[in-house]
């Protein structure tokens, strides 16, 4: 389940890009997974989980390559065997590293991001895991309540995804402007194909078949369902409209509060928590203007602040009654609603430290990559005006024939651009007559340039879709087979 959400990122991703850069990050994401696969057999499963490393910071090398890795009990729990448990967490690390590559929409290149998942696993997400859930880790050690990872996962993917971008820098102008998801039909379907996975990801935390396994569902089916509602309803007193991106978005923002806090709680707490989780997690959405960060996808948004959310109300309302469901956690004390009045500054503690770290070490790692001769990590303008998925991959998401890119004004100073169809290439390759086409268009508020020749079709031409888009300067006419 947890790796089924992996396709549902690379959706999710595409629906909100513009076309021209869809099929990009449906390869960005799937690649980094195969990346992450090798990291985590290679040293990464090591570095986090060790128990024979007692810095506190990371670990060590004793399990490189799952050397030692078999049927003794996991770090997670007495009841799994290690290689089962490695196989798992690897998931968790896919997950959070496709998270963190949608920093790159539309403006950065493949190949460096690829450079960059590495050394992120090593130097960010490793050492983060090792804090919060090996044995000898300094957050586990000082009592931080993080049940699905709030911190590696959430604060890990969302600030680090805000570095990646901030260094990355903004999208040009005229790509900002009048911008729109290409596809809100696969925004949705990815949405729902993360939810499914998602109760994998925070039920399987429990580590057996028991109650505080349903508990942790049901406290992340509970607090999705009122995060999609709040966010939509915010968005509708705004634009009198039911946003399915606003749902969808809600939706995903509640579950990453409740990826941290979901094991931990009960049901009536998730239902506090989803709510403030989908107002507080729309109204971040403006802090990328704040900062002049372009954040295309909200990843700080959504799982930074998501995640921050879902450790504090652990401070507040974890409750032992929940977290011993699973017959072995059965003396760890919860939050506030406990009478642990510490849990507050530990959550705060837990949560400041690992966005600073985050931060400050992503930011070196993109700059420095950056430096790299032949990995500079973002396509030059006229490349983001093309698409990515032209520059970069070769391939197209949706298989249609680009014929007309841009209808200019009639402007005698201006050279038309080779690449650039004109009316004759039009009707060649639809199969009508001019005088047929050129009515169409005009019915559909174009005005056509320049001087019209008949052209002969091929009466065997296969039948055609004709799609015209029209914007805010010009128009685009695509014929898709």
């Amino acid at each position: 389940m947890v790796f089924f959400m992996i396709p549902g990122l690379a959706f999710l991703y595409s629906g909100l890009s513009r076309r021209k850069s869809a099929l990009t990050l449906i390869w960005i994401v799937s690649a980094s997974n195969a990346v992450c696969i090798f990291q985590w057999y290679f040293w990464g499963y090591s570095l986090a989980f060790s128990p024979t490393s007692t810095n506190g910071f990371i670990g060590n090398l004793a399990n490189f390559g799952l050397i030692n890795v078999l049927n003794e009990p996991s770090p997670g729990s007495p009841l799994i065997p290690g290689l089962l448990y490695a196989l798992y967490q690897m998931e968790f690390a896919c997950v959070t590293v496709g998270i963190l590559v949608g920093g790159i929409a539309e403006r950065g290149r493949v190949l460096p991001a690829m450079v960059i998942t590495f050394f992120w696993m090593t130097l960010v997400y490793c050492p983060i895991a090792c804090w919060a859930w090996n044995i000898n880790g300094w957050g586990y050690k000082f009592g931080v309540l993080d049940f699905a990872g709030g911190g590696p996962v959430e604060i890990g993917s969302g600030v680090g995804g805000l570095a990646y971008a901030w260094v990355l820098g903004r999208r040009q102008d005229k790509e900002l402007q009048n911008f729109r998801p290409h596809n809100i039909s696969m925004v949705n379907l990815g949405t729902f194909i993360l939810w499914f996975g998602w109760l994998g990801f925070n039920g399987g935390s429990a580590f057996g078949a028991n109650m505080r396994a349903v508990m942790a569902m049901w406290n992340s089916m509970i607090a999705a369902a009122f995060g999609g509602m709040v966010w939509c309803l915010i968005d509708f007193r705004l634009e009198r409209k039911y946003s399915m991106v606003g749902f969808c978005s809600g939706t995903i923002a509640a579950l990453v509060a409740a990826t941290p806090a979901s094991g931990f709680i009960k049901p009536w707490a998730s239902i506090l928590m989803g709510i403030f989780t989908g107002a507080a997690c729309n109204y971040a959405t403006k802090l990328k203007f704040l900062l002049a960060i372009d954040d295309s996808l909200d990843l700080f948004a959504e799982h930074a602040i998501g995640g921050i959310i879902g450790l504090m109300t652990n401070a507040f309302f974890a409750t032992q009654a929940v977290i011993s469901l699973d017959g072995v956690n059965t003396n760890v004390v919860g939050g506030w609603v406990d009478h642990n009045w510490k849990q507050l500054y530990i959550q705060f503690a837990y949560i400041l430290a690992t966005c600073l770290y985050t931060f400050v070490v992503t930011a070196l790692i993109v700059h420095y990559v950056d430096t790299v001769p032949g990995l500079h990590i973002r396509v030059a303008a006229g490349s983001e005006t093309a698409g990515l998925d032209e520059v970069e991959i070769g391939e197209y998401a949706n298989d249609y024939i680009e014929i007309w890119r841009d209808v200019m004004e009639a402007n005698p100073m201006v050279t038309p651009d080779p690449r650039e169809s004109t009316l004759d290439t039009i009707t060649c390759a639809v199969g009508r007559s001019q005088p047929a086409l050129s009515q169409e268009i005009s019915a559909r508020n174009f005005q056509v340039h320049g001087s019209l020749r008949p052209c002969d079709s091929d009466k065997d031409e296969k039948p055609v879709e004709l799609e015209v888009l029209s914007g805010r300067g010009g128009a685009r006419v695509s014929i898709i087979t």
